[in-house]
């Protein structure tokens, strides 16, 4: 994985700050999310690491500048969990079927 290009530091409820990198912008119900991961999945790749993402609704100020803020309502997180999920189903299916064209291409 290459080094991520915006790095946005978030704390939590106890004030543990952690660093994370905006991984993809994504427009749903033209609203836009940003997904972010931890910055240390782009150094080691852990697994368990990387599954730690975070949504985030993308807003802007008076000004026209973008910042990050949480989703508070529920059904608004999980209707874009359920479309970002289905994108990753249909991005792991793309992915199977070209690997599939490549084995056949080798015989």
């Amino acid at each position: 994985m290459s080094d991520p290009e915006s790095v946005v530091t978030l704390v939590d409820e106890d004030g543990h700050e952690q660093d994370f990198a905006i991984d993809e912008i994504v427009e749903i119900d033209d609203v836009k999310y940003a997904i972010l991961i931890p910055v240390e999945c782009y150094e080691n790749e852990d697994e368990e690491i990387c599954e730690d993402a975070v949504i985030m609704r993308v807003e802007v100020d008076d000004d026209g500048e973008e910042y990050l803020a949480d989703i508070e309502d529920d059904e608004e997180f999980e209707r874009v969990v359920e479309v970002l999920e289905a994108f990753a189903e249909d991005e792991f299916e793309d992915e199977d079927d070209e690997s599939d064209e490549d084995e056949e291409d080798e015989y």
